[in-house]
């Protein structure tokens, strides 16, 4: 070193992971575990509005972050203290002479804190005459070494993109939405194309480095018309290169237009909307038919983040709600029909969706986690920590916005499960009802028993027919009986990209990909 390409750190750091965690933990006394996570980041993105370009911007960063599991004294109950250490280090990373006191600085620190809370919980245990306080504080967690390398899946890499090729796109993008007539007032498209390379090594043994690639087209769409104005903002991302903003991309489960495409079919939508009349709802529930669009929304608020363990035992209460789901760890649905047998749900990180990943940052194998399997609810996403806790296996959920974060259970690849129904014919069955396409606001309960979600679009349905469009429609439900509804399940799967899912404090904003099939169900409906 010094390294030309900040992202060959990782590789440097990898080959002196072993040793330095196996160093570390022979010269620090009480050490049960330790972990180690370098990211390394190229990111270049650029932005337009009203069809001139505005910005550019290339950056790279590289963070380090750490975690100790310490033993206390035998003679205070030998409890457990976990200590944990992030730090930004940028372009500093190339240097070795920088990167590796960086480093050695982080688990210091990292073991002072888990000393200090050792120390913390043996005096709790002894103020109050108890010998343990739960399997997920008490033990030093354990899981198989695993040694992997998984790539990334893009055909241009982001780092020898010409940042012409990106600016011009979005000029263009910006343009064309600017042609569509004088009823756009405002827009602006951005789009970037990133790549990262995270390593995970633990003192269990394993090694692990994932490369992602990430691109992303943003449309923000106001117009305005004699009737009304509208906004409409909307994205699309792929793990991929420029590729999938330059083409039209064919994913089975996630397709996107050119960025053109999809700026121009945005603006065509918000001047139509700006058009249309506001919804008048009906003063009773009504029957609705919900597109994958609107379901993205609906499977990320009411079923992804209340399966979120840390969330359900509370973690976030003060800060971000609880869950509907568990309410103690005596009372909760684990078990339980809190849905129409034909509804099911799942979080699978192994689909090349915006949140595929193959490992989390605690260095655990994603997989599969089904939420609702045919109206019972299954399981939650958890941490090795929070799995403890509800006596269940870790299923790789932890994940962290970058390197120096602390990891958080989060959402993957989460969207209720495809059925066999015809789109077309669930909504020709209607006799009176209504066709909700998008989603764009959420309002929800503090556990998300019942959540209010705005549409773009509500269409009428007479007679089997689809009719009048309304804007600024909303749906209003409670959760269970809305999921205890549903009477047909779509065969029309489709995901959804979301960039900036928040959680946290310090809030951490991860991408990932929410959806489902078209939904049919019955509800009550808002307007104006």
């Amino acid at each position: 070193m010094p390294a030309n390409d900040l992202l060959d750190t990782v590789d440097f750091v990898r080959d002196r992971s072993e040793e330095l965690l196996r160093r570390f933990a022979r010269s620090h006394r009480g050490v049960a575990y330790a972990d180690l996570r370098l990211e390394a980041v190229f990111h270049r993105s650029c932005f337009a509005n009203d069809g001139e370009p505005r910005e550019s911007l290339e950056h790279e960063n590289a963070s380090i972050g750490v975690s100790v599991w310490c033993e206390g004294q035998p003679r205070t109950g030998g409890s457990i203290g976990v200590g944990q250490h992030g730090v930004e280090i940028g372009g500093l990373a190339r240097h070795a002479n920088k990167l590796m006191p960086a480093i050695r600085a982080s688990l210091e620190q990292a073991y002072e804190r888990a000393r200090a809370g050792a120390k913390a919980k043996a005096d709790l245990l002894k103020r109050h005459g108890l010998k343990s306080l739960g399997p997920s504080l008490d033990e030093p967690l354990t899981a198989p070494a695993i040694r992997d390398e998984v790539a990334a899946n893009y055909r241009d890499d982001p780092r020898t993109l010409d940042p012409q090729a990106l600016k011009h796109l979005t000029r263009e993008a910006s343009a064309a939405i600017c042609a569509i007539g004088p009823q756009i007032s405002y827009n602006m498209v951005s789009a970037l194309s990133e790549i990262r390379r995270e390593l995970f090594a633990s003192t269990e043994g394993s090694v692990i480095t994932q490369v992602f690639a990430f691109s992303q087209g943003d449309c923000y769409v106001v117009a305005e018309t004699p009737q009304g104005h509208q906004e409409i903002y909307d994205t699309f991302g792929q793990q991929r290169g420029f590729e999938c903003l330059a083409e039209n991309w064919r994913d089975e489960l996630q397709p996107n237009p050119d960025l053109v495409s999809f700026g121009v079919a945005i603006a065509r939508e918000a001047t139509e909307l700006a058009a249309a009349p506001i919804l008048k709802p009906p003063d009773h529930e009504v029957t609705v038919v919900t597109d994958p669009h609107f379901n993205a929304l609906l499977a990320h608020e009411i079923v992804g983040h209340p399966s979120e363990a840390d969330r359900a035992l509370k973690m976030e209460a003060a800060y971000a709600g609880r869950s509907w789901l568990l309410r103690s760890l005596a009372v909760n649905e684990i078990g339980k029909v809190i849905g129409s047998p034909m509804l099911s749900a799942c979080s699978d990180p192994t689909l090349r969706g915006y949140g595929f990943y193959r490992y989390d940052h605690e260095g655990t194998p994603g997989k599969r986690v089904m939420h609702i399997d045919r109206g019972v609810f299954c399981g939650f996403l958890n941490s090795r920590a929070t799995a403890a806790t509800l006596g269940a296996e870790p299923n790789g959920s932890a994940r962290a916005v970058a390197a120096c974060y602390v990891p958080l259970v989060r959402m993957s690849n989460t969207f209720f499960m495809p059925g066999e129904d015809d789109p077309a014919k669930m909504i020709a069955e209607v006799d009176r009802g209504y066709y909700v396409c998008g989603s764009q606001t959420p309002s929800i309960a503090e556990s998300r028993e019942n959540f209010r979600i705005s549409a773009r679009r509500v269409y009428e349905i007479e007679n089997g027919q689809i009719g009048r469009l309304y804007r600024s429609g909303s749906v209003l439900g409670d959760s269970k009986n809305f999921f205890m509804k549903v009477d047909a399940v779509g065969n029309d799967l489709r995901l959804i990209a979301i960039p900036n899912c928040g959680k946290g404090q310090p809030m951490q904003a991860k991408r990932m990909s929410n959806g489902g099939p078209t939904l049919r169900s019955r509800a009550r409906l808002a307007g104006g």
